[in-house]
């Protein structure tokens, strides 16, 4: 049996693509009673612990909102590596500091437990279709074992390297994004106090070399028509996240200078009320 753990913007829609793509039976555990009661029309079943998942599971996905819950969840009271099975596998599709990831899946192998560290990336829309992009970090044993069901949540799976290597990859992934939301609402405000036209500036960029994923899907669909809503990747999680980055960055000595710069822009977006808000809300303090 599959379980699965966090139910929030992205869990819920990986963890209903796992149901009624995998032929497998899966078990769910969430804070929040309204995506359990949702997912029963997919066949989740739901449970009344992480205990019960972890006794009755042998395969675990995490989607969590960051290091204090991932860390609960594994390795506080009634956790996954006080009760699960050796030869289990848990997959944290959450996105938590290179530190962490590697803890856990020392932690856990000595254990006997399989672990491995799995962020996505992507829209929510494509949690939905399932065809996220799944980094993972852990040995070629883990990633092959995995790596089917991870098909059923993504249409890109990429084992990055050793444990660790996956949330690398995501938070760097994610500076590159924030950096590219960054120049856009950089560009978007100097079109629109020159008098320009921003539609016709941001549809000219997608012809040229300025074209990326960020303009198609942040500034088209969220920055361009002043649309920020909450309950998606907000400006709250985006600053975490570049914690996280900044944190390993320091670890590696490397001063990422525009990453900082990104940082202060979030900042000031939180500081503005719109720390709930999607994140390319940013352009509003630009």
């Amino acid at each position: 049996m599959i379980g699965f753990i966090g139910l929030g913007v992205m869990g819920e829609p990986m963890c209903r693509n796992l149901a009624e793509k995998s032929g497998e039976d899966v078990l769910a555990y969430d804070l929040d009673a309204a995506p359990l009661e949702r997912l029963k029309a997919s066949g989740v079943q739901p449970a009344a612990s992480v205990r019960e998942i972890a006794e009755r599971c042998n395969m675990v996905f995490l989607s969590l909102p960051g290091v204090a819950e991932v860390k609960t969840v594994c390795a506080g009271p009634g956790s996954l590596m006080l009760h699960m099975r050796a030869s289990s596998y848990i997959i944290d599709l959450s996105t938590v500091t290179v530190a962490l990831a590697r803890d856990l899946h020392e932690r856990f192998s000595a254990r006997g437990i399989y672990f491995a560290d799995a962020p996505v990336a992507r829209t929510r829309a494509a949690a939905e279709k399932g065809t996220l992009s799944v980094m993972v970090g852990g040995t070629e044993q883990v990633y092959k074992r995995v790596k089917p069901l991870l098909a059923h949540i993504g249409s890109e799976i990429t084992h990055c390297g050793g444990p660790g290597a996956g949330q690398a990859t995501k938070l760097i992934n994610n500076m590159v994004l924030f950096q590219n939301v960054a120049a856009l609402a950089e560009a978007l405000t100097l079109a629109r106090k020159s008098g320009l036209s921003a539609t016709k500036v941001f549809e000219t960029l997608l012809l040229g070399s300025a074209d990326s994923f960020a303009l198609r899907n942040h500034g088209m669909k969220a920055m361009l028509p002043d649309e920020f809503p909450e309950r998606a990747f907000s400006v709250e999680y985006a600053l975490k996240d570049m914690e996280y980055l900044l944190d390993f960055a320091r670890q590696a000595r490397a001063d990422l200078k525009g990453a900082k710069q990104v940082m202060e822009a979030l900042e000031r977006a939180a500081a503005g009320g719109n720390g709930k808000k999607y994140f390319p809300v940013l352009v509003k303090t630009i």
